[in-house]
């Protein structure tokens, strides 16, 4: 099968497509013909070796951490799931003909394969991050970053739970995150004086997506660094406030539930942009250029 993969520590030129045997599912794990991959910026920050203090990277090491796709092989102690069926979920090397998944649920059949494929990383990822801020219905959240893939699952997820969002975004995204339910403002310059006119009352907690280095100005709008989140800045810890990194905490229940609200029109996400598998560092690219509306996927 055809995988991406990379042998040593760069930017995109050190991304391969190669020609390998499929992998087989162990104990627990199930293996897909992949139909879609989402493309993370986990994914271009590994490859650079961001990631390299805390987690050991074998060489070569194949791209993707999430997929949906048909089940072709069923690994040992799996019983709910069989050869055929439709799933989605986190994986290893997902960016291949095949892969596989590690935690998974059924696919709804009206969720479209490329969404699915792109919906694990950021629903788990907005999940967890509110749980451990635990805002409240009635309070209001602050998200840095709010039209990329997680911006908008938090958006969404938030809203859900009673909970008013400002977002910040470039303003020609600004409908976009009106259509999900968030009040939208720009990033920069004077952002808190825009969010204390849009929230007089002040803002209840804020979430960073964009880990555009404002971690110290979210603890002052806030004024407390326990309610001060971040997803994509290593030093929102040394200024007292949070770094969620996981593990996932019950990922197959939130997959299932996000499944559930897409499936009763309560939980959108963009695709701006679909990449066959050999113009994966075209994708990491444009990931990496940080201006993605929703998600972009991998679909071999």
């Amino acid at each position: 099968m055809k995988a991406v993969q990379f042998s040593r520590y760069g930017g995109p030129e050190v991304i391969e497509i190669v020609e390998i045997d499929p992998p087989r599912p162990g104990p627990g794990e199930v293996r897909i013909a992949v139909r879609a991959a989402g493309v993370n910026q986990s994914d271009w920050k590994r490859r650079e070796g961001r990631y390299r203090e805390f987690e050991e990277t074998i060489f070569p090491a194949g791209v993707g951490v999430e997929a949906s796709g048909i089940v072709d092989e069923v690994g040992p102690c799996v019983s709910s799931t069989f050869v055929g069926d439709a799933v989605f979920g986190y994986g290893e090397a997902t960016m291949a003909g095949h892969a596989v998944l590690t935690h998974w649920v059924h696919k709804p059949d009206d969720l479209p394969f490329k969404i699915a494929g792109a919906l694990p990383v950021i629903s788990e990822t907005a999940w967890r991050s509110l749980d451990e801020l635990c805002v409240k219905s009635g309070q209001t959240l602050l998200v840095n970053g709010a039209a990329g893939g997680i911006g908008s699952a938090v958006i969404q997820l938030a809203r859900i739970r009673g909970i008013t969002v400002i977002g910040t975004a470039s303003p020609q995204k600004h409908n976009y995150l009106r259509e999900l339910g968030a009040i939208p403002t720009t990033y920069g310059p004077a952002l808190t004086e825009r969010v204390r006119q849009l929230a007089p009352d002040g803002v209840d907690a804020a979430i960073d997506v964009a880990g555009s280095g404002i971690i110290a100005e979210l603890i002052a709008m806030t004024g407390n660094p326990a309610q001060v989140l971040s997803v994509a800045d290593f030093s929102a810890e040394e200024y007292g406030a949070k770094f969620s990194r996981g593990p996932p905490k019950e990922p197959e229940r939130v997959f299932a539930d996000v499944a559930r609200l897409y499936s009763k029109g309560l939980f959108r996400l963009h695709i701006e942009q679909s990449f066959p598998l050999e113009k994966t560092a075209e994708a990491q690219i444009v990931s990496a250029a940080g201006h993605v509306t929703g998600k972009l996927v991998i679909s071999p």
